[in-house]
Order: C-alpha cells, then structure tokens, then sequence
C-alpha cells in the first residue's frame, strides 16, 4: 500500500505540552518531490518547512535527514530519528512505485513530476488542521479530508482515478488523519519551543535609496533597499505621500549568511515626477513605526553641497594666504603699499 508505513509515525512522533507566543499561524510541512524520466529512472527530492523556513533537507541516496539547525530535531531521540529516516526513504519509494506502476491506466505521460505536501497548521485560539495534498506536474491532484481522499474539481478522471485507488486503504488513512491532526501538532510545538530564540529573532532593517539603470530616456529607476531584517515577512512600497505607488516592483527576498534577510524594490517614474516619493517599510522589529525613506532630486543635493564646500575653500585659501603673510612680516608684500 502507498502509505502503509505512516501509520508507524503516530507511535513515533513524541507529544509536548509547550506553549509559545507565536501570533501567527504555523505551520510544518513535508514536502516530496518525485520526478519521473523513464519507466526506470526517476529522482527524488525531500524537505521539511517551518512556515517559510526551511527545517530539514533529505539525502535521497541514504534517505538520511540534513538537519539545518540545531533545533531542527525538536525533542526526538536519536532512535526515533533513525526508524523515521528508514521509514520515509521506504515510504519515497512505494508513493514512487504506485506512480510506476498506473503510468498507463493514469494516462501519465513521460518526463513528469508528482508533489507530495502533508503537514499541519497551528491558528492561535483554534484547533489545528491536518493537511495531506498530491499535485500532478504542480496542478492540485487529490487531498484527504475527513479521511477520505477527494479529487480536485481540475483533476479530471485521473484525479478519480487516484482517489479510487487511495480510498480503499481503510487502515492507511486512519493512520494519516491520527499523524496530522494530532501527532504532526504536538511535534510542531516541540519546534517551536526548542527553536524559539531564532523563530522570534528580531533584526531591525537597515535601508538605503539609488538609482538602477534608465529605463527609457527621461525616466528613473528608483530603488529601495531593505537589508539585515529578520523574521522575514516585511511590507514595502513605493510613495507619493499616502498614496501607494501601484507600479512598485518588488524582487525576491534573498538570504544573508547570518540568517537575515536582503529585499530590494524599483519604481520606474518620469525624472520629472520623481519629487515628494517616499519609501516606507514596515516590519515586526520597528514596534509599530514605519520607516520612511524620501528621495532627494540629485540637483538638489548638487546645489547643496556647491553651496556648502564652495564657500569653505574659498575661506581656507584666503586663511592661508594671511598665515603667509603674516609669517613673513611682509607688509608692503601683503598689502600693495610701499613702505616709507
């Protein structure tokens, strides 16, 4: 059977009673992905995810868990983490199998990939909610609710197909509802409770403006950079006082080696729009107060500092021309006037 081996993680799984003051909801997933080249050779990948963050990675030769930090192992032991490695890598390669052996009856057509996700989400206040979902070339395929398996309305007949096939382990899915409706929640808390002091890390951002290369002639690519935030969830716009500018790029949220987080967004506006813009950042570590960032006209800043240097070394030379004069005791020299 494809999950026969699941039902072992209830008896695996420790509990835990911690509690955290994480406000938003959490979730832990794994998540595997089986790609399929021929009828013979197919490759597997595996990770596990805290929300966004990724926790454990997979070495699919040995089916051996990478452990990415030091709390990723909650408070398993260690021979409950080895009967769990050998029973994923078992359960990689019978989910791998049923794909195998239905490529004709599912009308699955070579290269192709199927995603398995199954995990649980914690909400503040409510009860958690198992979750178990397959996909097919990244399209919503089946998902088990109430221990059952149903179709996605996109799926078509395979989709039917698959879940047919699915509903007839009785067993199997008794085992799945157990391990994600109680047993994924309790280990979640453990998480979260061993890996709280980077979970609820917080970095304040640092932030800076430039210019990007000219988009087209009498144009400006304004950019703001965001650097050195964490947790990584933060909101950032380009402004025209309180009117956000709806033509804000944002780019991808790019790691730091110390865990932080690089974001930069762009706006492309007419040179002679681009006074009074503003970028604001908003983040967990600002308590509340926006950061707001506004652009100056670079002729501007010109102007500024003409007006500010010019006069200073204008008044340093004529310093050093008296300091000569008058280390010389030339006053005639100095002066212009001929001495009596």
């Amino acid at each position: 059977m494809l999950f026969l081996q699941l039902v072992l993680l209830v008896v695996l799984l420790p509990g835990g009673d911690s509690e955290d003051a994480f406000q938003e909801p959490m979730s832990f997933q794994i998540i595997l992905t089986v790609s399929f080249y021929n009828h013979s050779w197919t490759q597997n990948l595996g990770s596990a995810w805290l929300n966004e963050l990724q926790t454990h990675s997979w070495d699919n030769k040995t089916g051996a868990f990478i452990f990415l930090w030091p709390w990723s192992r909650g408070n398993w032991t260690t021979e409950q983490l080895m009967k769990l490695e050998k029973l994923l890598y078992t359960y990689s390669i019978g989910f791998r199998q049923v794909f195998q052996d239905h490529v004709r009856h599912w009308q699955l057509e070579y290269p192709f990939q199927v995603q398995l996700a199954e995990g649980c989400k914690l909400h503040t206040g409510e009860a958690s909610v198992g979750f178990v979902r397959i996909a097919y070339q990244g399209a919503d395929l089946a998902s088990f609710q109430n221990m059952t398996w149903w179709p996605s309305p996109k799926g078509g007949s395979r989709a039917q197909q698959v879940c047919k096939l699915f509903n007839q382990y009785h067993m199997t899915n008794e085992g799945l509802h157990t391990l994600f409706s109680d047993s994924c929640p309790r280990f979640l808390l453990s998480l979260l409770d061993a890996g709280k002091e980077d979970l609820q890390r917080q970095e304040r951002p640092e932030a800076w403006l430039s210019t990007g290369p000219s988009p087209s002639p009498g144009h400006l690519l304004l950019v703001c950079h965001i650097s050195g935030f964490h947790p990584k969830p933060v909101w950032v716009m380009w402004m025209r006082g309180e009117k956000e500018q709806q033509g804000t790029q944002r780019g991808d949220v790019l790691p730091h080696g110390d865990g932080t987080w690089y974001l930069q967004t762009s706006l492309d506006v007419k040179a002679s729009e681009a006074a009074d813009l503003s970028c604001r950042v908003r983040h967990s570590s600002l308590g509340g107060q926006d950061m707001v960032l506004h652009w100056e006209q670079p002729h501007s800043v010109g102007l500024v500092f003409l007006a500010v240097i010019v006069p200073l070394v204008l008044l340093a030379g004529l310093a050093l021309w008296l300091w000569k004069c008058w280390k010389t005791h030339w006053r005639p020299q100095c002066t212009g006037f001929p001495v009596e």
